[in-house]
């Protein structure tokens, strides 16, 4: 009973914590299509500021993969107003930072800094929105830059390396199976042409959001916004990428990678959908639920039976993103401990999903699982630029933006059957794919250490 008002009161200071920083989202859309949302925070006088664009890998076909995060790289080489390296300097002048990402679903560039530098931000987003020029010499050094970039994090990881080649074989016709930095052949043979093209057709302000969260006003923000990206004509042969769904997997896939390493690598995952592609709206938080009841910390099953317990695995993780563009893996990974093999892990973790299909979880185990969920994810709400991410990624894949929102609860609806269920559904043999690593001798090379838990 201790431990049930424990959680109870974890779960309620969640929520009460939830509700204190809750803020409504204004929304604007400006004549071009550009739409803006604007969250007020002021909790501290700064801003979180983020350009969101509807491109990422999963938009590429073969032949130009990794194509959007070299143009996210080319989008700090300068425009006709600003010398390259220029923007980056002018935010740090201003006690700013600034950088950019790019995923399978979207490409993101955001500032952090104090709110009376906001129109800097707007300024110089809005002039390479539409001004960014792409000189040869600056591309052929970029490339290059990414080409080293792949080498060191890919090709120099076994592990990486592993979880590369499984998603080409776990995904068949879903965009997901390629690399978001690119195959290095693609790499290798693109022009600065290639960039010049790709930004043309995706970056747009009616294929754009602009995101801010921070101590600001909505309407001056919206004016600020419709001063700088307001001008922008809109893209009208803007068409979204045709839908790619998987094909069916009709049995069990497996790989073996060779490569110079310390330790063997297990790698398995299993077809998942996301929050678009459920048949049921409560089938992905159940499967978030059951991804952190075997991986959620010290006191999931994974730690306390196949580490600390059966002392099998040196290091056992799993994994479930419920939002994304297209539908997605349940996955599982680790290192078996030393004198273990990789096929006694296999087991050990497949031992564990059979537990789950069979067995109910108890009452205390779901309710410490669910104050470790929503706990962790309403105090990331303290961070203005966590605040933006949530926004702008929803929005940017597709989907109503409240569903950050709405998580919280959504977990707490999430029922022992309804995890049980999904385990029952998704984590079959059939849609299985299992990528091992067989390291081979170093040779002189320095092993990459691997870290607990699920790494990619």
């Amino acid at each position: 009973m201790k431990i049930r008002v424990t959680l109870w009161s974890l779960l309620s200071t969640a929520f009460l914590f939830q509700a204190a920083i809750a803020s409504e989202v204004h929304e604007y859309s400006l004549d071009n299509g550009m739409k803006i949302f604007v969250k007020e925070d002021h909790r501290a006088p700064v801003v979180a500021s983020m350009v969101w664009y509807k491109v990422g890998s999963s938009y590429e076909l073969n032949g130009t993969t990794g194509i959007s995060h070299v143009l996210e790289h080319m989008m700090f080489k300068g425009t006709d107003k600003h010398a390259p390296g220029e923007f980056s300097r002018i935010i740090a002048e201003q006690g700013g930072k600034e950088n950019a990402f790019t995923s399978r679903d979207y490409t993101s560039y955001f500032q952090r800094l104090h709110k009376d530098r906001l129109e800097i931000s707007f300024e110089m987003e809005a002039d390479r929105m539409r001004n960014m020029k792409v000189l040869d010499e600056e591309f052929a050094k970029e490339i290059k830059v990414v080409m080293e970039e792949r080498r060191m994090r890919t090709e120099d990881d076994p592990e990486s390396i592993t979880y590369e080649a499984f998603n080409a074989n776990a995904f068949v016709t879903n965009p997901y199976r390629w690399p978001v930095i690119g195959w290095m052949n693609d790499l290798e043979n693109m022009t600065a042409q290639d960039i010049r093209d790709w930004y043309e057709v995706w970056y747009a302000p009616n294929n754009a959001s602009l995101v801010v969260v921070g101590d600001v006003n909505p309407d001056e923000v919206y004016e600020l916004a419709k001063k700088h990206f307001g001008p922008h004509k809109p893209i009208d042969n803007i068409t979204p990428p045709k839908p790619q769904l998987e094909v069916e997997q009709k049995g069990e896939r497996r790989l073996t990678i060779k490569a110079p390493a310390e330790l063997p690598y297990l790698l398995m995952g299993y077809k998942a959908p996301a929050v678009q592609g459920a048949d049921e709206e409560w089938e992905p938080y159940a499967l978030d639920v059951l991804s952190s009841v075997l991986d959620g910390g010290n006191s999931a099953r994974f730690a306390k039976n196949l580490i600390r317990g059966q002392q099998i695995a040196a290091s056992a993780g799993a994994g479930y993103n419920p939002f994304s563009r297209l539908d997605t893996l349940f996955l599982f990974d680790g290192n078996p401990a030393q004198g273990h093999t990789i096929e006694e892990l296999e087991q050990a973790i497949r031992a564990e999903i059979k537990q789950v299909k069979e067995e109910l979880i108890s009452e205390d185990e779901m309710a410490r699982i669910k104050a470790k969920v929503i706990a962790s994810e309403v105090y990331q709400q303290d961070s203005v630029f966590y605040q933006a991410m949530k926004i702008g990624q929803l929005e940017t894949m597709g989907m109503d933006w409240r569903l950050s929102d709405q998580y919280a609860t959504r977990i707490q609806e999430v029922t022992a059957e309804q995890v049980r269920e999904v385990a029952r559904k998704y984590l079959i043999d059939d849609s299985l794919t299992v990528a091992v690593l067989d390291p081979q001798p170093l040779d002189g090379k320095q092993a990459v250490r691997p870290s607990a838990g699920m790494r990619h």
